[in-house]
């Protein structure tokens, strides 16, 4: 290999550098000390000493690797929503449907109320897993509907010229307009199904299809109202984002209704509504500072003022629309028309749905002030007294007016956010009651506590309580906590008032405390006491709302393989036959998060697709089995939807003991200072930013805080770490010891149940995209023991003195004897599952590379690093304490540091004549210093983000 005036071919540098992983995958069978990922690193590290790989060939070769990754993306996105299949099929569903209903006296009311219910609620929720730029999502999106050939070559090719790399700032303005973008493609699908549905009862009830509101689904998010775990969300943010999503829905108003006669009240209606609350946006409080009292005061007034012009909910419009169907006189008018009423008799007044989120121990501290009790409510001593007193001031409370200046000046958050309800509901859009989700529920005495601040402020028919059981403990106590709110009367009359129990369940936390596999049991197991207790306390006639939140990552609960087996896998059929014998009517609820979750409707193709696989889900459509990721089952798998008798079921032992394993293990590793060690090292820094919510804390002395546990990072940077360390611990740890505890039932369950091999699924893909080989040479690149044997053996000039000072830094930092028992802990358990499950597949050629190609990039930094000069302490930071924050590769915060230490601009301050002789000053520049180490450093650490980013469209999600 040599490097010439034009740089390497891409291609051939890609040929060889992946022929150097198989080549050394195939030594190391042979050699089981040596690790096959390091060497091929240390061979490229050697490459680039000889100069036979530079910087340009990096970049050219990362728009090659970019290109196959984004294009197998885009080919997965298509086949996991099914785009592949028949298009005349999935336009045919809304027909099945209709056809499906018996023809016999009341067979058309049976379909009036069975898509006039709404059944599935698509919720577009944000966070910080923005992980790719918009440009690049939107023409993924592209790539994926136009199929293959050369439309989808070309997209890709230019998505492949962009940097993977997230977008470098992102708002929540940001999060919300891509959050529109889905949901404008979400809404267009909704109106394609429900035109279709009214097409085929138009042929079967010519003379009544038009008497039809279908409201089968629905579109919902909660970006710009999710304040938990945050406090830059002011209210008036709020206020306009749903200011925002009631002008889009004005919008299609006025697009989608005819230009006839027997429009014009309606269009009137609309037009002088658009209107008004335009005015209002023009004096809302932009993102950013808070607002003035004057602004705050100004955006009060529009509020009020227009608020009869804006109209503050839907019922005038859809009185108007029910007159136009009946005196238009073409039915394609008359069609448009009813598409459009469906729409609004489903959303109201916003384009989307509003979820608001915050966290329980916000409500406790709101309610607070005015209870009179020592302790915490979540302690069990306290409980029974935290019960009783809530219930006394639930027999007491009398509503209080709310008005814009309260709100203002109101404190507390739960308190406010209420109050922001309080008044979205009355001047901007009542028409449905909006959801209020509670994080973190581990006490009955939270949703009493919620209840009565929603009294106190008047909105308690109008707000749907939900507590979110993501927790360990959460999903243990979840029935308790329901069952203690039960038996209160005041929550059951309000339970019957609004005749809905909504339930949140989250699969990030309870997925990396408890591990994915063993979460979805707990989950499924609270869902079906949820039901018994739905029964037995007679309230079978309480529609139950079941709301799963996650991410479109393993990492967070979303099925891999397809969308179909998502929304099985979330929603189980044993667990719907259960609440279908009991009477029990349910809606099901998903989120579809960050750009990931965008994505699936990115175009308004994708969003149709989707749409059909819902409605196949939620009406058990029969369906083909989907073959789209044939590799991940078993020659002799089941086939077709779950059935009653699933054997996973029958053996209720097996599958307590097998899941309470995993639970067990994944929470004595989550314990073991190892995993925080591996997960808080450089982790954090492999990974850009990828959201609006605020970073992380930083320690006194500058540089990221020391991670001693896991429970001091969010769950999605959790994921996504581990995700870029190669190795998918909280999906498939303790899978190996469960497994081997009863190795024939395992095979028997993966080979007979629907449901458990379906589960499986997550290992299988998990498998695939990690390998304990990448993750040992992460852990090693940590080991100043391979650092001195490297020096010992090096035959470079300087490079030992590099090695032994990086080994130094290495064994201040001490990390090494916690990782080491942390990688035997995690390879014990592969090498069971491994034996249980021998055809799990292997990290691919291509990831493998990437990995290694970072780790080189990584040791050269350091390798500079060490020759940065000496210098006095600056803000604390000593030499030696610099070098071991480059370990850490706080590279960006290092680098600013250093700006300072030594300028390369000079001191402005020489030659001016300040009155007195000149003391001492710093008369050079350091050039030298930027040209030969900081900016090196800084261009081979954006390309170790740059890798960052193609790894995750190798993994498929961030986080």
């Amino acid at each position: 290999m040599r490097a010439d005036d034009q740089g390497r071919d891409p291609a051939e540098l890609e040929g060889h550098l992946l022929g150097l992983i198989e080549t050394s995958r195939e030594q190391a069978s042979e050699d089981p000390f040596r690790n096959p990922v390091l060497a091929v690193t240390l061979a490229i590290t050697r490459r680039f000493d000889r100069g036979e790989i530079t910087e340009a060939d990096l970049d050219a070769l990362f728009v090659r690797l970019r290109a196959q990754s984004l294009a197998a993306r885009a080919e997965r996105l298509r086949a996991y929503v099914g785009l592949d299949g028949d298009p005349d099929g999935e336009a045919a569903i809304p027909a099945r449907l209709v056809a499906a209903v018996p023809d016999r006296p009341g067979s058309f009311e049976n379909l009036r109320d069975l898509i006039g219910r709404t059944a599935f609620a698509v919720v577009f929720t944000a966070h910080p897993t923005f992980g790719m730029p918009k440009a690049v999502a939107a023409l993924i999106a592209k790539g994926a509907s136009v199929g293959e050939g050369e439309a989808r070559a070309g997209l890709m090719e230019r998505a492949a010229a962009l940097s993977t790399r997230p977008d470098p700032k992102i708002s929540l303005d940001d999060e919300f307009d891509q959050a529109c973008v889905a949901a404008n493609h979400g809404r267009e699908a909704l109106d394609t199904f429900n035109g279709a549905l009214l097409d085929a009862a138009r042929k079967r009830w010519p003379d009544r299809w038009t008497e039809l509101v279908p409201k089968p689904f629905a579109i919902a998010s909660w970006v710009g109202c999710d304040t938990d775990g945050r406090t830059d969300i002011g209210w008036w943010d709020t206020l306009r984002y749903r200011l925002e999503s009631k002008r889009m829905q004005l919008d299609r108003v006025m697009r989608q209704l005819p230009a006839i006669p027997a429009t014009q009240v309606v269009r009137g209606l609309a037009e002088g509504a658009l209107a008004a609350v335009n005015r209002q946006l023009v004096v809302a409080p932009r993102l950013g500072a808070k607002p003035s009292l004057e602004a705050v005061h100004r955006f009060a007034l529009a509020l009020i003022i227009e608020r009869e012009r804006a109209q503050a909910d839907s019922a005038g419009l859809l009185a108007g629309l029910a007159g136009a169907i009946t005196a238009a006189e073409d039915d394609s008018d008359k069609r448009a028309i009813a598409v459009l009423r469906s729409g609004i008799a489903t959303h109201g007044l916003s384009n989307a749905l509003p979820h608001f989120r915050l966290n329980a121990s916000q409500i406790h501290n709101a309610v607070r002030r005015v209870i009179d009790l020592e302790g915490e409510p979540t302690d069990a001593a306290q409980r029974r007294s935290h019960l009783a007193t809530i219930h006394t001031l639930l027999n007491d409370v009398q509503p209080v007016a709310v008005d814009f200046g309260a709100l203002a000046a109101e404190r507390a958050s739960a308190a406010r956010l209420m109050m922001t309800i309080a008044q979205i509901l009355k001047h901007v859009d009542g028409t449905h009651p909006v959801r209020f989700l509670i994080a973190e529920t581990e006490t009955g005495y939270t949703l009493l506590a919620a209840l009565w601040l929603a009294r106190h402020y008047g909105i308690a028919d109008k707000v749907e309580i939900t507590p979110l059981f993501e927790t360990a403990s959460a999903l243990e106590q979840g029935i308790r906590v329901l069952d203690d709110a039960l038996r209160n009367p005041h929550w059951r009359r309000y339970l019957q008032r609004i005749g809905r129990l909504t339930v949140q369940f989250g699969y990030s936390d309870s997925g990396r405390y408890v591990g994915q596999l063993a979460a979805t049991f707990w989950i499924e197991r609270l869902r079906l006491r949820i039901t018994e207790m739905l029964v037995s306390n007679g309230l079978s006639d309480v529609e139950l709302a079941i709301f799963d939140t996650h991410g479109e990552s393993i990492g967070r609960g979303a099925h891999p393989t397809s969308l179909r087996d998502r929304l099985a896998y979330l929603a189980p059929e044993d667990a719907r036959a259960r609440n279908r014998k009991a009477g029990i009517k349910v809606r099901l609820e998903s989120s579809f998060q960050g750009t990931d979750g965008y994505l699936l409707f990115g175009t308004r193709a994708l969003a149709e697709s989707c749409v059909a696989r819902i409605a196949e889900h939620v009406y058990a459509l029969d369906v083909a089995e989907d073959d789209a990721f044939p590799d991940y089952a078993l020659a002799d798998a089941p086939e077709g939807a779950d059935a009653a008798d699933d054997p996973v079921y029958a053996e209720t032992d097996f599958a307590l003991e097998f899941f309470t394993v995993v639970r067990q293990d994944m929470e004595a590793l989550v314990d073991d200072p190892g995993y925080a060690a591996l997960l808080g090292t450089f982790g954090p820094n492999l990974i850009d930013r990828t959201g609006s919510r605020p970073v992380a804390r930083q320690s006194d002395s500058g540089g990221p805080a020391l991670i001693t546990h896991p429970r001091q990072m969010r769950a999605i940077p959790n994921n996504a770490i581990l995700q870029q360390l190669g190795y998918l611990a909280n999906s498939v740890h303790g899978i190996g010891r469960a497994a081997g505890r009863a190795p024939d039932l395992f095979r028997d369950m993966r080979r007979d149940s629907v449901r458990f091999s379906r589960a499986f699924r997550l290992v299988q893909h998990a498998a695939s995209v990690g390998d304990l080989d990448v993750l040992r040479a992460y852990i090693d690149t940590l080991d100043p023991a391979v650092w001195l044997e490297r020096a010992r053996r090096t035959q470079k000039d300087g490079r030992r003195d590099e090695l032994v000072v990086i080994a130094g830094a290495l064994d201040r930092l001490d990390l090494a004897p916690n990782l080491r028992r942390l990688f035997g802990r995690l390879t014990t358990d592969w090498l069971s599952l491994h034996s249980a499950a021998p055809d799990l597949k292997k990290m691919s050629v291509r990831l493998t590379l990437l990995h290694a190609i970072r780790l080189a990039l990584i040791h050269r930094i350091w390798f500079l690093a060490v020759h940065i000069p000496g210098f006095r302490p600056q803000a604390g930071v000593t030499r030696e304490q610099l070098l071991e924050r480059f370990l850490r590769l706080d590279i960006e915060g290092c680098l600013t540091l250093l700006d300072e230490i030594f300028p390369v601009t000079p001191d402005p301050t020489l030659g001016l004549n300040f009155g007195e002789p000149a003391g001492p000053r710093d008369v050079g520049t350091y050039e030298a210093e930027h040209a030969n180490l900081f900016q090196p450093i800084r261009r081979m650490f954006a390309q170790v983000r740059e890798i960052s980013g193609m790894i995750q469209h190798e993994v498929g999600a961030f986080g």
